[in-house]
């Protein structure tokens, strides 16, 4: 059964009737032998009263309302109910070893970066997270300070630099920097055969001085995978699946509370679409074209060339965590 084709069905006759019941104050005597919309989500509830984790019977007390509420509120013929049973179905069988359609279907609906956000709770002045995304490979390649992660250099050259330090501002040294970025075509090497391996990706340390640099090339603007269910939605919903250029980092250091995020690049089109909704004000910086050939020499790329600098704020694993325990008072 076609999810658009159903969505079109009822575009044409329009919303039904919606019932005023609201699962409030129906009789709880033999429910399991009269089950109605009216006393479901009540019955439902009742029967996980045995569960012994209050976290799981939280989860499932919360899932279970919700879930009830928004098919009391929509009304979903039975055609509809099938039509979202196979998307589910659909979405599942499309998974594997180097594809997650459930969690790019999590980033699409904004539940993700929802996710993050609870999660990574920072003081002002902190540096921001965003989504990990799908294209983060473990064991990048070792590089020195200055090296140029691009190993076939296709694309216009971009010298990054930029400092880790402490919310006072006191540089933090022996911090890592993992880096990964899209090829100038809007491709990661692991979607792309034509780019050799583990191509602009590389992980830095930084010296005493806090201090980071690498070359690389200007990151293009992409679209997630759209040919499976979660373009289908997209298409549907009348959204585009592009997100805008961006070079990933997760950033961390002994003490501190690791951070993964982006820095965008200033101007792109897709900034304020994101189809995953990670762009955070504070991480788009600009990609400021030189044209100097000398300068260009003194950092080792090709004229002309792209400077991009930002500074990533890290905060002590202590207060972190007690922030985001919600004992800001500890914090404090």
């Amino acid at each position: 059964m076609d999810v658009d084709k159903v969505a079109e069905r009822r575009g044409a006759k329009g919303p039904r009737k919606r019932s005023d019941t609201s699962g409030v104050g129906a009789p709880r005597v033999n429910m399991m032998r009269d089950f109605n919309e009216t006393n479901a989500t009540e019955a439902v509830l009742e029967r996980q009263s045995g569960c012994k984790d209050p976290r799981i019977r939280q989860i499932a007390a919360a899932v279970i309302t919700h879930l009830h509420a928004i098919v009391r509120e929509v009304e979903p013929t039975m055609d509809e109910w099938m039509a979202a049973i196979e998307f589910l179905t659909r979405t599942g069988q499309m998974c594997d070893d180097t594809r997650q359609e459930f969690i790019l279907l999590s980033d699409t609906l904004g539940v993700s970066m929802l996710v993050d956000a609870i999660n990574n709770r920072k003081p002002s002045g902190a540096t921001e997270s965003t989504v990990l995304g799908p294209f983060h490979i473990a064991g990048a390649p070792r590089r020195e300070m200055g090296d140029n992660i691009s190993e076939d250099q296709k694309g216009e050259p971009v010298y990054v630099s930029g400092l880790v330090r402490e919310q006072e501002g006191k540089p933090i040294g022996g911090a890592s920097l993992d880096v990964w970025q899209t090829s100038s075509d809007g491709f990661y090497d692991i979607q792309d055969d034509r780019q050799p391996e583990m191509n602009l990706r590389g992980q830095f340390t930084t010296g005493a001085d806090g201090c980071f640099f690498f070359r690389t090339i200007k990151p293009s603007s992409y679209p997630i995978p759209s040919d499976g269910t979660v373009g289908q939605m997209l298409r549907a919903l009348g959204r585009h699946p592009m997100r805008p250029a961006h070079i990933h980092f997760i950033v961390s250091a002994r003490g501190f509370e690791p951070v993964t995020t982006h820095v965008f690049v200033e101007g792109d089109e897709y900034l304020d679409s994101d189809a995953v909704f990670g762009v955070k004000q504070s991480l788009i910086i600009p990609f400021v074209r030189r044209d100097n050939a000398r300068e260009a020499e003194r950092v080792g790329v090709a004229n002309p060339f792209y400077t991009a600098q930002y500074d990533f704020t890290l905060v002590r694993a202590r207060r972190a965590r007690a922030i985001n325990q919600g004992e800001r008072e500890v914090a404090e």
